[in-house]
């Protein structure tokens, strides 16, 4: 029978949360030992891999918030990781735009947010100077945004993981290892997994959609659940990335978690739409057709999805109905872009969102870490969280005391 694996310090999740808080361990703690547990087989491919690419800049979130907080000092961070690891980055700046007088004031809002969160370079622009930065763009007003930019994700994990396991040459990565079980042994936290059991002085759980069922197999109360909501992109294809220069984003729905339908140009020079958000059928599905029996009587017996429905039904049926319309995708971004055309874009790439909602029926808007004596868990860590990581892993590291 194989030994139980020991090493100081265990972290669950190879997304890039899980492994910023990997690296940022091994530098703080070089000569102790470090475990990164991934059930996939590769490095980042869920939410990390799956999102828009975007270096979010702070503006949406409550001043004062661990969002907001988190996401400024991580962006800072974030690119300075990316310069010094020749990671692929740009700072190509975002155009929010009111397409109508009815979006004024929450684009105003919008902007006192901004600036009351630091964002002191951001700008106001009315419809004919907002087309100095995207000559395409219909609007009647809108922000620009410097600090936003775009990024190859994959390439900061997977410089991430290799800048970790260089550290300590005892530190190891083990892909294709899912958590079974957790239990206690005195002090020492146990994981049985397909890879084998490990034992630990501390374990850190990022573990994305899946956090919450893992934090009740650790024995954690929590009054919420992570509820997956699917984001369906579009790609435009060559007749259609030359009418946009950079990002482009309607005014949020402030009383919403989600952004909108928006433009993007990737890192890589190609421009995506989307994502929309509609209920996800199954937490790790990204066709319009996953479903998995298991997630969904979890979700569906969930009190607080009960709770939630009377409020957004409105919203999630329109979502649902564009989900399933490339029309309707269209319309939505001809509200900003008159000119794309139907030809010019085709069906892309698909991700799921982790949300955390709690049994009233409440979208989970902020940051939630909740710790025991020998682990912490990530509970909910939706956008920005890619672009904070640096920052979330500075104060998982900053709570754990042992």
């Amino acid at each position: 029978m194989e030994s139980i694996k020991k090493y100081d310090y265990i972290v669950v999740g190879g997304g890039i949360v899980g492994l910023s808080v990997a690296y940022k361990l091994s530098l703080k703690y070089p000569s102790k030992s470090i475990l990164v547990l991934e059930k996939e087989n590769k490095l980042a491919m869920h939410q990390t891999g799956r999102n828009s690419g975007v270096i979010h800049s702070g503006i949406y979130y409550r001043p004062g918030s661990f969002k907001a907080k988190n996401c400024i000092n991580g962006r800072e961070q974030l690119v300075s990781f990316a310069k010094s690891h020749n990671v692929k980055y740009e700072l190509c700046g975002k155009l929010i735009v009111a397409t109508n007088e009815d979006e004024i004031e929450d684009l105003d809002k919008l902007y006192d947010n901004g600036i009351n969160n630091g964002l002191i370079d951001i700008k106001l622009l009315n419809s004919e100077s907002s087309k100095q930065y995207e000559p395409n763009v219909d609007c009647v007003k809108s922000i620009f945004v410097p600090y936003t930019g775009i990024i190859d994700f994959r390439g900061v994990v997977e410089m991430l993981a290799k800048e970790f396991l260089s550290v300590n040459h005892l530190n190891r990565l083990e892909k294709s290892a899912r958590v079974n079980s957790i239990s206690d042994n005195g002090t020492k936290k146990i994981l049985k997994t397909s890879k084998g059991d490990f034992e630990s002085d501390y374990t850190i759980f990022a573990a994305g959609l899946n956090s919450d069922e893992l934090a009740k197999k650790d024995n954690l109360k929590i009054d919420m659940q992570i509820i997956g909501f699917r984001g369906d992109y579009y790609k435009l294809t060559n007749r259609g990335d030359d009418k946009v220069n950079g990002l482009i984003y309607p005014v949020p729905d402030l009383d919403m978690p989600f952004l909108g339908v928006h433009l993007t140009k990737m890192y890589d020079g190609s421009f995506e739409a989307g994502p929309n958000a509609v209920f996800s059928f199954k937490k790790e599905g990204y066709s319009r057709f996953s479903f998995s029996l298991k997630d969904t009587i979890r979700a569906l017996t969930f009190k607080g999805l009960w709770k939630m429905i009377p409020s957004y039904w409105k919203i999630g049926f329109n979502e649902y109905r564009r989900a399933f319309s490339k029309k309707r995708f269209l319309e939505s971004l001809q509200k900003m872009l008159p000119s794309l055309k139907w030809d010019e874009i085709e069906t892309g790439k698909s991700g799921v969102r982790a949300q955390a909602l709690d049994s009233n029926g409440n979208l989970i808007d902020d940051f939630i870490i909740t710790q025991t004596s020998n682990s912490m868990h990530i509970l909910n860590a939706p956008s920005p969280a890619a672009t904070a990581c640096f920052a979330i892993a500075d104060e998982v590291i900053a709570r754990i005391s042992i």
